[in-house]
């Protein structure tokens, strides 16, 4: 061992086969328990696992009581079968023995006495304490175990891609904005005053230009960045995800990747050993929204959502009466009153919209909440929605009700038992998207999803909304997204590769062809160079890994998050340049800080 060796084994690799061995661990000092003025038991953990040393002399003891916890400490000594065994852990079968005080040195002294929290506890602290202090968080294993997770996941899908034939190819950080349905963080240009790069929402651009350059199939781990707002599975800021695209290819191309990529994947590395075969099954976008309630439905669920206006919405009840009445029937169902209050209430507070309930006692009597105004029609109910005993029906209605029937489908699906086969991943593709849609802010024809989708139909469809022989609303996208257990991974589809077919579809969102070119030129002029019929998708690397780790928030599967308002307290970004800083750039700031 020569002098500048730390360590000869990590703290999770010694075993019985190593009794008598004189080894040197190195690791941070977790706990010391003090038995007595000549005994001493301390805990060494690395990255690997957790090794205990025992201390048998008044020195050894006094020597680790001076040691605060969390320092980074080394031991030399040797390794000794434990009398009193745990076997929950690898290494706990043994334990060493320090060879004298001097065998034991700090490499890192941790200079405080408190911490921000218990290592081993630090999921429990307060989120913002975590991030603040996330190095400290990253030192409990089960937050760490997350991160190494992450890596394998990764590892396995370069791995899959590379044999399914694509290429690694990396895009620009720094480019152009482009409307791509997020807000751009914008980088300054210092040698173009007034002017900005903007960091790329998505590869998407780029991607397809390879497409037109000649390769064929193509892929990345490509970080992402857009300037959004935070929910339990999106990052704001920056997310990364398994960006690919394909030549000569079209919907079904993509599906087959995806469908040999990410069931083993998925079954290898996630919490659940099943996981959906190939084919995945296939909704079109109206069925899973009349059915489910959301274009992200969770297959584990057998509940579904029933439209009941033309029965209930002149039963007398007066919600009912602007009609668009649904309901979903849970069967097996014996919770209380009380339960029920508390768990519709929760589901209001997600969906925005009111729940009603009646119950079908074991009689097959029609009780509780709203009963005694359908009770009248009892039978023509328990008809059309095919209720037996002991079955609770949630209902909706107005312009919300679908939205609400979606949570409520969700909400108790998991929350009832016999409705929800947790232990599975339940791939689904929804397919069929509509092109456009009415912009909820602007009140006008808007793109709905992708605006370099391919219309289903191509050019045809598009000179007949134009001649306004159809409705643009009607004309579906050939656009698909890949749903896993209610979570969508990613959205996708087949591009619009001519340049004739994009000019007609941006003409009908008030785009004409000079806004076109300039809002795309490279694209735009790239095709016109005659490009291949491409498809892509790019399904999301966090919300994948969370899925796989069982987390429910996708911080807990980021090294290194931004809290729920895009800043990093551990870092203090955002934070404030100099003057001079601002000058290179021709900034001038003329907003107050607010806060």
């Amino acid at each position: 061992m020569t002098a500048t060796q730390n360590r000869t084994h990590t703290c999770g690799e010694l075993r019985l086969r190593d009794v008598g061995t004189h080894a040197a661990l190195a690791g941070w000092l977790e706990n010391v328990r003090v038995v007595s003025g000549g005994l001493a038991f301390a805990v060494l953990r690395d990255f690997y696992g957790v090794t205990q040393i025992v201390a048998e002399s008044e020195d050894l003891v006094s020597a680790f009581r001076e040691i605060p916890k969390e320092s980074t400490v080394r031991v030399e000594g040797t390794v000794r079968e434990r009398d009193s065994k745990n076997l929950e852990l690898p290494t706990g079968e043994i334990e060493i023995v320090p060879d004298n005080p001097g065998a034991i040195s700090v490499l890192g002294r941790c200079r405080f006495n408190e911490l921000p929290f218990p290592i081993r506890r630090s999921r429990q602290a307060d989120e913002a304490q975590r991030l603040k202090y996330r190095y400290l968080d990253l030192r409990n294993p089960a937050v760490k175990d997350n991160i190494v997770l992450r890596c394998h996941v990764v590892a396995a899908l370069r791995q899959a891609m590379t044999e399914q034939g694509f290429l690694e190819i990396t895009t620009p950080i720094l480019t152009a904005s482009s409307p791509e349905g997020a807000r751009d963080y914008l980088v300054p240009a210092r040698n173009y005053p007034g002017k900005f790069y903007a960091l790329p929402q998505a590869p998407q651009q780029f991607k397809q230009l390879l497409m037109a350059s000649g390769f064929d199939r193509y892929f990345q781990i490509a970080p992402c960045f857009r300037d959004e707002d935070a929910r339990a599975d999106r990052s704001p800021g920056e997310f990364y995800q398994l960006d690919m695209e394909m030549a000569f290819a079209g919907q079904e191309d993509v599906f087959r990747v995806c469908e040999a990529v990410l069931p083993l994947v998925f079954s290898q590395y996630g919490l659940y050993g099943r996981s959906s075969a190939a084919p995945f099954p296939r909704l079109p976008y109206k069925e899973a929204m009349e059915t489910f309630g959301t274009d992200k439905p969770d297959l584990r669920i057998d509940l579904r959502v029933r439209d009941v206006t033309a029965l209930l919405q002149d039963c007398g009840f007066g919600p009912f009466a602007e009609g668009n009445v649904k309901a979903v029937a849970v069967s097996g169902f014996h919770e209380s009153r009380k339960w029920i209050d508390k768990t519709l209430a929760e589901a209001e507070v997600v969906s925005g919209g009111k729940a009603y309930w009646f119950r079908v006692d074991d009689k097959g009597q029609m009780v509780g909440g709203i009963a005694k105004f359908v009770s009248p029609i009892a039978d023509a109910v328990k008809e059309a929605l095919d209720l037996q005993p002991d079955t609770l029906v949630v209902l909706s209605a107005g312009k919300s009700a679908l939205k609400t029937a979606g949570v409520l489908v969700k909400t108790l699906g998991a929350a009832v038992p016999g409705h929800m086969d947790k232990e599975q991943y339940a791939f689904c593709w929804i397919v069929d998207f509509p092109m456009y849609e009415i912009g909820e802010e602007s009140g006008e024809l808007e793109f709905c999803h992708n605006p370099f989708s391919m219309p289903a139909g191509g050019l045809q469809v598009l000179e007949q909304a134009h001649r306004g022989e159809i409705d643009p609303l009607t004309i579906l996208a050939d656009q698909y997204d890949l749903v896993c257990n209610g979570v969508e991974l990613s959205s996708g589809a087949v591009r619009n590769h001519d340049p004739e077919i994009m000019l007609r579809a941006f003409e009908l969102v008030r785009l004409g062809e000079e806004d076109v070119k300039s809002k795309f030129p490279a694209m735009y002029s790239a095709f016109c160079y005659g490009a291949p019929p491409h498809a892509g998708i790019a399904p999301g690397i966090d919300r994948m890994v969370m899925l796989l780790a069982g987390e429910d928030s996708i911080r807990e599967v980021i090294p290194f998050p931004m809290n729920k308002n895009a800043a990093d307290v551990m870092m203090g970004a955002p934070g404030t340049v100099t003057e001079k800083q601002l000058q290179e750039l021709h900034i001038a700031i003329t907003a107050k800080e607010q806060g």
